[in-house]
């Protein structure tokens, strides 16, 4: 919002501030001032000038040689290049020496052997934007009134002895959108009550109103609030300078004088009004309603519009004439021949306009305010104000009566607060005769209820209050938030510490990173069928009731299918090496529940290589051990690593048959590991790619083997190798199983070092080949210790695995 400091002072007194100080004093009280724009503080010399004489110069087409009268005893010789310069007119003139925008000097200076004293302006080269220009000066000079004094300091005539406030106005303070409300805003920051002239509306008592016009709203939830009075025998012409100041300032482009005012009582009550031409309305009848499916309008842009039942439109009881409260009709608008003007002040339901506004791409100061909102209280006086504007600035007259269809009344709101309320809220030994001063410079009502009770009437101008906390920021604001006693929190004080969750969370992350893998973030919301592939429990879909798209209306049960996405992505952009893992929330309904049951996961995907080529060779491609490996590292550095148990498992969704195992912790399933389904993977175009996904919840509520540090053992160890030939469905897992619990006390470690299936092996079987590590911390191992524990293992590998010894 755009406020003019000179045009604020007709309703307050601000003679002891200057825009700067007041600017500091808006934003300590909650409305943040982004920035005081000085208008023509660096111009100099710029005075009124009257165009004595103009012709063209010869030999060119478009200079023309001016005689000026500047207030001096001689007229100034101008070379002007302008098209629409002409004699009789007054003028904006830059004397040599003057500064314009930019810095730009003016000299005395020679065009075509033709001596140039100076510079008839245009309105850009004193700064001002291009689009607040009034369209008739847009491609020339400005044109001054008539009345205008040559000689004069011309700033005084264009308001550029003023200085203009930017407000960031927050959605809750739409209040001040209008310069009445920051009026408001300002004296009760002053202590003064804001002062607004009286208005003068005289109406003609030949006709009424209803004779010329009905109104009528097919639903009033959508207009509760439609208001229209007439106006004729107007006259279309330029506005005086006055209003065009405002307009401009305002950061409005002046049009005409009718709708110049429309904007102009806008800005001042923060009430979007429209001109219709009333005679080219097509009927007596105006109907708000919803627009057809489809329907047409070609707005005052002249784009033509495809509406639908989400907008709201102003017809003449047929045909769309106007989208209301964003933009009216190219078939009704005010024309240079406009004669008879039907005046509409309405109150529109907010989310109708954001939406019209959105979906038709068509924001305005208008859809602005009625998406916030506007004070219902000001409707009817906003029109009266206007349409006494177009019977003076017009040549007008008003026809007697509003015509209007309300289905609310403006009411105060009442809200009941005690001082020690306030006061336990902000800190504060405010008495109660404080605190009703307060509420009183805030131009609000207070009665007491009881002692030390107190019942605040709102006016309907201040729509954004309705509950005690906003009578506790508003004391707040108008007593000082600089005021306000700071005090330290009382009791006692609880050193910050991450939880078990939070910790395991960065181990997990810091571990993943550190063997080659990238965090990814990506979607809670997906497809119905990414949301159940690769889940771990089968629970009945969460779907979003109005969700943004169809990719995005599931709530999500795996990570997988998420990070697969992201590879496929990456692996399309040439990224043949794809190492993603993510750390998230997935979601299941559980009977009986009616909240969603939320579990922490982490799931990775694996394509391509974790090392890059190098003259060494090529990096080794990930596969099913790769990934198996590092969960296993990382399930030992929680202090889980007998506790974890890999099987096989055939079943998992999207997952490949003969190469995936279920990860179980103390014998329940938490998560699978393996390659995915070849056909899910050609999906995404990716090569033989794997993943992983666990209950990160599941891991820290599980009970963990302690860390325990031991010296550096002082006597050597010895080991033994093992080949055995087993069946194809004998595990690895099996076999470590049987040697852990035969192995004896000294057996430290067991490696797998051969793996072997081919010729010379019969159908059926393989070859695995064991290297277990025997070590006795305390004294050097006797060779008849390890060799019995070793015997121990052979028998118990043949009697319960039913292997053959190599």
């Amino acid at each position: 919002m755009l406020v003019s400091y000179n045009w604020l002072k007709e309703y307050v007194n601000l003679d002891q501030l200057t825009p700067a100080e007041l600017a500091d004093k808006i934003t300590l009280t909650g409305i943040e001032v982004e920035d005081v724009i000085s208008q023509g503080g660096n111009l100099t010399k710029i005075v009124v000038g009257e165009v004595l004489t103009e012709e063209k110069m010869e030999g060119s087409d478009h200079l023309h040689i001016t005689t000026v009268n500047v207030g001096e005893e001689e007229p100034y010789q101008i070379v002007c290049g302008a098209p629409n310069v002409a004699a009789g007119q007054k003028v904006i003139v830059a004397l040599p020496g003057a500064r314009l925008a930019g810095g730009l000097k003016i000299k005395k200076s020679k065009l075509r052997g033709h001596v140039s004293n100076g510079m008839i302006c245009s309105l850009q080269e004193l700064g001002f934007s291009d689009s607040v220009i009034p369209k008739k000066f847009a491609d020339g000079i400005y044109v001054l009134p008539e009345d205008a004094e040559p000689g004069e300091e011309v700033r005084s005539y264009l308001g550029m002895d003023d200085a203009v406030l930017d407000l960031s106005i927050t959605p809750n303070r739409a209040d001040a959108l209008s310069m009445r409300g920051v009026a408001y805003e300002v004296g009760a920051i002053l202590n003064q009550t804001p002062s607004f002239p009286e208005l003068e509306l005289k109406e003609t008592s030949d006709k009424q109103a209803g004779d010329l016009v009905s109104v009528a709203v097919e639903d009033e939830k959508d207009a509760p609030v439609y208001k229209m009075r007439i106006i004729e025998g107007v006259t279309v012409k330029e506005s005086p300078l006055w209003l065009q100041q405002k307009l401009m300032k305002a950061g409005i482009r002046p049009i005409n004088n009718l709708v110049d005012i429309t904007n102009y009582v806008m800005l001042e009550y923060g009430q979007p009004l429209h001109a219709f031409d009333y005679d080219k309305l097509g009927s007596k009848e105006i109907l708000v309603r919803r627009a057809k499916e489809d329907e047409k309008l070609v707005t005052l842009d002249g784009t033509e519009r495809t509406l639908s039942p989400e907008n709201l439109v102003i017809t003449n009881g047929s045909e769309p004439i106007a989208l209301a409260g964003v933009m009216g009709g190219e078939n009704s608008h005010i024309t240079d021949t406009t004669t008879t003007v039907a005046l509409e002040a309405a109150l529109f339901e907010s989310t109708l306009i954001r939406k019209t506004a959105q979906q038709l791409n068509l924001r305005s100061e208008s859809s602005s305010r009625f998406e916030k909102g506007i004070n219902v209280a000001a409707i009817q006086q906003a029109a009266d104000h206007a349409a006494a504007l177009m019977a003076e600035l017009g040549g007008g007259r008003v026809v007697e009566g509003t015509v209007s269809q309300e289905a609310i009344q403006p009411e105060d709101t009442r809200i009941h607060i005690t001082v020690e309320k306030i006061n336990r809220s902000l800190g504060t030994k405010l008495t109660e005769k404080e605190v009703t001063e307060i509420i009183e410079r805030l131009g609000f009502g207070s009665k007491q209820i009881t002692d030390g009770e107190l019942e605040v009437s709102v006016p309907p101008r201040r729509w954004d209050m309705s509950i005690q906390a906003d009578v506790v920021e508003e004391v707040a604001r108008i007593y000082g938030y600089n005021r306000i006693p700071a005090t330290l929190p009382s009791g006692d004080t609880t050193p910050g510490e991450l939880s078990d969750a939070q910790r395991l969370d960065r181990h997990t992350r810091r571990f993943l990173e550190g063997s080659g893998l990238s965090q990814a973030i990506t979607y809670s919301l997906t497809t119905t069928e990414k949301a159940n592939r690769f889940a771990l429990r089968d629970t009945p879909d969460t779907h979003l009731d109005w969700p943004m798209s169809e990719e995005h209306k599931t709530l999500r049960k795996s990570l997988i299918s998420g990070l697969l996405d992201s590879a496929g992505y990456n692996r399309a952009r040439s990224m043949k090496d794809v190492a993603l893992y993510e750390t998230g929330r997935v979601f299941f309904q559980e009977e009986g529940q009616v909240l969603l049951a939320e579990e922490e996961h982490v799931a990775a995907v694996l394509t391509g290589s974790l090392e890059q080529d190098s003259w060494l060779g090529d990096g080794a491609q990930v596969d099913f051990f790769t990934v198996k490996g590092i969960l296993e590292e990382l399930f030992a550095s929680y202090g889980l690593k007998e506790a974890i148990v890999f099987k096989a498992d055939s079943t998992q969704d999207g997952m490949h048959p003969g190469r995936t195992a279920a990860i179980e912790l103390n014998g329940k399933t938490i998560g699978f590991v393996g390659q995915i389904h070849p056909l899910a993977a050609k999906e995404h175009d990716l090569d033989e790619t794997y993943v992983f996904e666990f209950n990160l919840d599941a891991v820290v509520e599980a009970e963990k083997e302690p860390l325990l540090y031991s010296a550096i053992p002082k006597y050597p160890g010895t080991s033994r190798d093992i080949a055995l030939l087993v069946d194809e469905e004998v595990t690895h897992q099996q076999v470590l199983t049987v040697i852990e619990e035969n192995g004896g006390k000294w057996l430290r470690e067991i490696r797998l070092f051969d793996l072997y299936q081919g010729e010379s092996i019969q159908e059926g079987k393989k070859s695995l080949a064991y290297s277990l590590a025997y070590l006795n911390p305390e004294a050097t191992l006797v060779e008849e210790d390890v060799n019995k524990a070793f015997e121990k293992v052979k028998e118990a590998l043949v009697s319960q695995l039913n292997v053959e010894i190599r």
